[in-house]
């Protein structure tokens, strides 16, 4: 079944998954424990923490693993604002992931002042917007790289080099950034920056906050103090391990694979535009995300497109996986100021290693038909 949808999950490699096997068996073994499998153990966690920080610049005690994207960020963002008793402010992007949109929201509720910073009509955040924004009170400015949904990747690095010279610490959701483009720390984060595993080829149920040496944070769980008593918890050995393999196999081949993403993504938006004139791509203009294409028809619904094109074969999505089922049109789009109508019809498609220019081209045919058909039946039902 031709897989689309690389943005909510991807394919565990074979490499990765040929990795993590020895750590279900032979070094299976407690990281904490000092026997010899207890060290072999943590000899595999080392290993991938190494990893990572040659990747992104850092040292490796700069690494913290979590479960995920959605830890990692409440991690970052519930973490600064107990330090500061939660008093201040947050200054966040108006199309951040729901676990920093919901973190804000929580935090408000203790009493933090929350500024959402509006997208341009493109998708873009304006650097010079989010810094107007930011005072003495504020805690910190959380601005994702890549928005999930559209694919626009933001002006991050501005940011980064602003809030440094404010003394503002600027944490930055880097999930799908992180294997699709090149990504240094201190150029394009400096405080804190959030990773998960399963976007890159690795396995679900692992990711890692960054953190400058600088930084601390109040823990959210306490326990027997495991990552430097940043994250107490047995640590997911299997998953930590492959999260290493998948991410330098990533970076590897990052360059000649993003522009054979980038070039099927514009084949696929060229084929479906010649053929729909009225096919609006989300964010056109804007710098995006090689392997995302986020389309809409004013009229159809996008959920309908999704279930039809399932039936078809075809595995895409109506935007971001966390938000799946949703009847109202993405807040993504909605904040780009994109009209209600044209914003339920949305569909994201995203590629990934096993696409190809057959699967492309066959997809782009089968969209085609289903988005004709779609709009004949609402022209007979209207």
């Amino acid at each position: 079944m031709p897989y689309l949808d690389h943005n909510a999950t991807t394919p565990v490699r074979p490499e990765v998954i040929e990795a993590m096997l020895p750590y279900f068996s032979e070094k299976s073994g407690n990281p904490a424990s000092v026997h010899g499998a207890g060290r072999a153990a943590r000899d595999g966690i080392d290993r991938s923490r190494r990893t990572l920080g040659e990747i992104l610049g850092v040292h490796n005690s700069q690494i913290i693993f979590t479960s995920g994207g959605t830890e990692s960020n409440n991690l970052a963002l519930f973490g600064l604002a107990a330090k500061s008793g939660f008093k201040g402010r947050l200054v966040i992007s108006g199309i951040e992931h729901p676990s920093v949109d919901s973190v804000a929201t929580a935090l408000e509720k203790h009493g933090m002042r929350i500024t959402r910073v509006k997208p341009d009509s493109h998708g873009v955040i304006d650097a010079g917007k989010i810094m107007a924004a930011v005072d003495a009170e504020t805690v910190a400015v959380s601005v994702m790289q890549a928005n999930n949904e559209t694919g626009v990747i933001q002006p991050v690095e501005e940011i980064a080099h602003a809030c440094q010279n404010r003394r503002c610490v600027f944490h930055s959701d880097a999930v799908q950034v992180f294997g699709k483009k090149s990504l240094d720390f201190y150029r394009d984060c400096g405080g804190l920056l959030s990773l998960s595993a399963h976007k890159l080829g690795g396995p679900k149920g692992v990711g890692a906050l960054v953190l400058d040496k600088s930084l601390a944070l109040e823990p959210l769980l306490f326990g027997g103090g495991q990552e430097r008593g940043r994250r107490s918890g047995t640590e997911n050995l299997t998953g930590i391990v492959g999260f290493g393999v998948a991410a330098k196999l990533a970076v590897d081949g990052l360059a000649l694979e993003q522009s054979r993403l980038s070039a099927l993504r514009d084949s696929l938006a060229d084929q479906v535009k010649q053929a729909i004139p009225q096919t609006v791509v989300f964010g056109e203009n804007a710098n995006k995300l090689a392997n995302t294409l986020a389309m809409g028809w004013a009229g159809l619904d996008g959920e309908t497109l999704v279930m039809n094109l399932d039936l078809a074969g075809y595995s895409v999505s109506s935007g971001s996986a966390c938000s799946s089922g949703r009847t109202e049109p993405s807040r993504i789009l909605k904040a780009m100021g994109v009209d209600t109508a044209l914003g339920r019809s949305m569909i994201r498609v995203s590629l990934g290693l096993d696409s190809d220019a057959l699967m492309v081209q066959q997809f782009a045919a089968q969209l085609i038909r289903t988005v004709r058909q779609l709009t004949s039946m609402s022209r007979i039902m209207g």
